[in-house]
């Protein structure tokens, strides 16, 4: 579908008084919704807002970011949306690269930018529908653990969603909840399939996830979530869930089909919006096929990507730094191989160490160990050793009450010997990055600098 305006906008021609928005337990109709946008949009011109300017938005998930978020777009701001536990001196060595004017706090605290308030004003506030202006910088971290932000038009956004909706059916009538945050590419995605698709979308502040779901039918979950929910008792209306995070069970996948949900995965990156490739799961290792807008290449063992979902570079300064190589492709330094015609991510090309001349790729063992249903998160970092050259340990995220010592007993006869963790170790509070992607680099320098001591 092509806009000439606003999405919100079109959906109000389209059918002004249909539920477009659930905000805990308000629901805002197509024509409620873009009179609390414009206000909000005018209520941010008032305030100094112009077309171009970078804006700041700390905040978590709740209905007031989701109104704000769009009403930042409708201004034709450039929106970084930033963890509120981003550790302060990382946003010091970050912001200013940013050129950013303003900053709206919803959550958190920040004081080095002009702030924004969420004050109302009469009238229709923002600028005309282009969708090729620069509309969002999501930070990456990639592999090494240094933020990065990706840019992205509201086109590339629309892009990536038509992508996804080719191949998972939202029709008007369906609910997606934002269970993922707005400052990671995959809520973004979230947001837009729901303003192509001119659906629903539902916004709760925290809550258990069972009551989150309430009346929705589409959901992006990791597959533990997913698990406890269908071991729950609650009655839920999902038709379909859009899985990610971790290796997906062929028992979850029949679990939730014989309960009349559809799981889909795939692989995505920030730089592509989210998704670039996605199937139905059915328990094999690959990631499916690409979906429509994106081409894929294995070029020499490493996945190359282009897509109308691509950003349009990385911003610093006030320029955007090019993506892509002299080829015009986007090389990911994931290592990738074809099967039957659907794509296998191996892993990171700057990941794989040798222990004892045996190549470790950390995903395949990774995979493995996040089967086990009390780790929620695993990374395997080598650790020098003069006799093997580099030995591979395990750092987890685990259930409360998880006994740690058991774990090695586990992994026999899961993988083999020379896979397995000589040390299995806790994954540090202060490791996990204010929620950008924990970085494998300082995980193997805590790990090398703990066994030195």
């Amino acid at each position: 579908m092509s806009f000439t305006d606003w999405p919100w906008r079109y959906w109000r021609m389209q059918w002004a008084d249909k539920p477009a928005l659930r905000l805990n337990d308000e629901t805002l109709s197509w024509r409620r919704l873009c009179a609390r946008v414009e206000g909000l949009a005018a209520g941010f011109q008032h305030q100094g807002l112009r077309e171009g300017d970078g804006v700041l938005l700390l905040g978590h998930n709740h209905p007031q970011t989701l109104l704000a978020w769009l009403a930042l777009l409708q201004c034709g701001a450039r929106i970084l949306p930033v963890n509120p536990q981003l550790p302060p001196p990382l946003l010091d060595v970050l912001l200013p690269q940013m050129t950013l004017r303003f900053a709206l706090v919803l959550d958190g605290h920040y004081d080095g930018l002009t702030a924004l308030n969420m004050a109302e004003q009469t009238g229709a506030g923002g600028v005309a529908w282009q969708p090729e202006r620069l509309a969002s910088m999501t930070l990456t971290s990639g592999s090494t653990g240094v933020p990065k932000a990706a840019v992205h038009s509201c086109a590339a956004h629309l892009a990536s969603a038509a992508g996804v909706l080719a191949l998972m059916p939202y029709g008007d009538d369906d609910d997606w909840l934002l269970s993922l945050p707005l400052f990671h590419v995959s809520g973004q995605g979230i947001l837009w399939r729901w303003l192509l698709a001119g659906a629903r979308l539902t916004v709760r502040d925290k809550r258990p996830l069972e009551q989150g779901l309430a009346g929705c039918t589409h959901a992006s979950l990791v597959p533990t979530q997913l698990w406890r929910l269908l071991n729950s008792e609650s009655q839920v209306a999902l038709k379909a869930v859009l899985l990610g995070g971790a290796a997906i069970p062929v028992e979850l996948t029949q679990t939730a089909r014989e309960k009349g949900i559809r799981t889909y995965c795939g692989y995505g990156l920030t730089e592509f919006a989210s998704t670039v490739c996605a199937k139905e799961a059915d328990g094999e290792p690959d990631i499916g096929r690409a979906l429509p807008g994106r081409d894929v290449r294995v070029v020499d063992g490493e996945v190359w990507l282009r897509a109308q979902s691509m950003a349009a570079g990385y911003w610093r300064d006030g320029e955007l730094l090019p993506l892509t190589n002299a080829q015009g492709w986007f090389a990911t330094r994931d290592r990738g191989e074809w099967r039957n015609g659907r794509l296998t991510i191996l892993g990171r090309m700057d990941n794989l160490f040798f222990s004892g001349g045996e190549g470790i790729q950390p995903e395949t063992v990774e995979r493995i160990i996040a089967t086990h249903p009390q780790i929620n998160q695993v990374f395997i970092v080598p650790l020098d050793d003069a006799e093997f050259g580099q030995r591979p340990v395990a750092v987890v995220e685990c259930e409360p009450g998880a006994d740690i010592a058991s774990f090695p007993e586990w992994v026999k006869g899961r993988l083999a010997r020379f896979q397995q963790p000589v040390r299995w170790l806790i994954l540090p509070t202060e490791l996990k990055n204010g929620g950008i992607k924990v970085s494998r680099r300082a995980l193997q320098q805590w790990v090398n600098a703990s066994f030195k001591r």
